[in-house]
């Protein structure tokens, strides 16, 4: 409802001469609106002056922000009892008001609908509208919807989250204009789109909110989920592939093999074109380097080069430390959490590494001044969960086990589950995937079979052992049974009684 304005409105002491209301053409601001609107033309220090007169409710010019020439502004008056301008025109309220950031953007919203409904500005722009609302929350609370419409730049979307907790959920609307405010649209003669802003105006949602009802064309659009084979088709079946943006923990007691697997699997990547990034805490460059070039030749060459010639070297080398794709990471002992986390981002980002391997989780926690083990791995693994979405990077992570219960341990073949990693249960819980290896070190016949077994698997659901792996001490590779090992007659293996050699 539009209030009736006092016949003789009383003036601060501090006040301009209140002046004649005036057209404002270059603006479009019509002698109408300015009549309604208290926008006067005055003079001040031999200057013409534009003023934008501040009412209270009871229609007592409290205030006025002078607009000299050069777009200088200065507020005279009592600034703390100026409220929003327009509040006096529209005091009881009602179902919706627009709050924006100028004085004529507010003459020119109004303007446009025959100054029907509340239009209101705050006094000192974006950066002071919290404040400045804030202060008017009770007049705010008299209208069923807060229409926010701020300029259309940076400060204006800033204001907008600085706000838009101020009033009770659902009833903050939000509205986006095509150009920069409404005086803008107001010029450009969109005065039908200003408008149509204020009607489409969205309730507010903070970042990551979506509503179901937006989603239908995104759920109609098949979705590729790009993702590079295991090179173990056991693993494979199980886990369709490793994707980016996921972090996969392998898991293991001590001297069961994790990284001879977790080469295997990065090797395979190389050779699929992948371009992958290194951290292995616990070995020099030199061992890392080894090892990928004795995938490439069969041959264990951090143990012996004997046989291997020159050429071979360099061969071996072009096929993989030499194509570009492989970045190790010289730690130098540093294994400092922020440090590794600034590295597996560069590796990210400025390598464009789409796999990352970090070899392992026990080693960084160790290096750590805090003694709280539990919450270091909690905040090490959200931090590495977080980074591998923010680069869309998948991370192979290696995690150490603790002895299971029982007379059996995991030198002896037992058999790993989620309850035995180290630390801390975000392990399990942030990782999108987890892998166990189990081997049996003392079995004379099988102490070279390597059983993988899923433990968690986000991607589809499927859990259990994933098929065996054994090593071959000739050539230091890792292959794949089809068949189950520990099936066969007794005394029997698919590869003799090799033993395990360095794994």
């Amino acid at each position: 409802m539009e209030a009736e304005v006092q016949p003789a409105p009383k003036k601060h002491k501090d006040l301009l001469p209140v002046g004649e209301a005036e057209a404002w053409g270059s603006r479009k601001i019509t002698l109408e609106s300015a009549e309604k609107w208290g926008f006067t033309r005055s003079e001040m220090g031999g200057q013409v002056a534009r003023l934008f007169n501040y009412r209270d409710l009871n229609g007592n010019i409290v205030a006025q922000k002078v607009r000299l020439k050069g777009k200088e502004f200065r507020f005279l008056g009592d600034t703390k009892k100026a409220g929003l301008y327009g509040m006096h025109l529209f005091r009881d309220g009602g179902k919706k008001v627009v709050i924006v950031e100028g004085e004529v953007d507010a003459i020119s919203l109004s303007q446009i609908q025959n100054h029907r409904w509340p239009v209101v500005s705050v006094p000192n722009g974006a950066q002071g509208a919290r404040k400045a609302l804030q202060a008017n929350l009770e007049w705010l609370n008299k209208f069923d919807e807060v229409v926010l419409m701020f300029d259309m730049d940076e400060y204006g979307r800033d204001a907008v989250e600085d706000c838009q907790g101020l009033f009770a959920p659902g009833t903050c609307k939000i509205a986006k204009l095509p150009l920069k405010d409404a005086n803008e649209m107001l010029m450009a003669g969109r005065e039908k789109e200003l408008l149509d802003a204020v009607w489409e105006a969205k309730v507010y949602r903070p970042d990551g909110i979506v509503s179901g009802t937006e989603l239908f064309d995104m759920v109609m659009t098949e979705e590729v989920i790009f993702s590079v084979p295991y090179v173990f088709q056991g693993l494979q079946d199980k886990l369709q592939g490793q994707r980016r943006g996921e972090l996969v923990t392998w898991t293991a007691g001590s001297g069961i093999g994790k990284s001879a697997v977790i080469r295997e699997v990065t090797h395979a990547n190389l050779q699929a074109g992948e371009r992958v990034g290194i951290m292995m805490l616990e070995e020099s460059t030199r061992r890392t380097a080894l090892g990928m070039m004795g995938l490439a030749l069969n041959k264990p060459l951090h143990l012996s080069r004997e046989g291997v010639t020159d050429e071979e070297m360099k061969d071996a080398f072009d096929r993989t430390l030499g194509t570009g794709n492989v970045f190790l990471y010289d730690h130098f002992g540093s294994t400092q959490v922020d440090n590794l986390l600034n590295r597996i981002r560069y590796l990210a980002k400025g390598c464009d590494c789409s796999r990352i391997v970090l070899d392992h989780l026990s080693i960084i926690i160790s290096g750590q001044e805090d003694g709280d083990e539990r919450r270091m791995i909690d905040n090490t693994m959200t931090a590495l969960t977080t980074l591998a979405m923010e680069c869309n990077v998948g991370i192979d992570l290696i995690s150490h086990l603790k002895r299971p219960g029982g007379d059996k341990g995991h030198e002896n073949g037992a058999e790993t589950s989620l309850a035995q990693l180290r630390g801390s249960h975000s392990i399990a819980q942030l990782s999108d995937a987890v892998i166990g290896l189990e081997r049996n070190q003392q079995d004379a016949d099988r102490s070279h079979i390597t059983t993988l077994r899923v433990l968690k698997n986000r991607w589809t659901g499927e859990t259990g052992v994933a098929g065996w792996l054994a090593y071959d001490r000739e050539t230091g590779r890792l292959h794949e049974l089809l068949d189950d090992p520990f099936e066969t007659s007794e005394g029997e293996t698919p590869f003799g009684n090799e033993t395990d050699g360095d794994f």
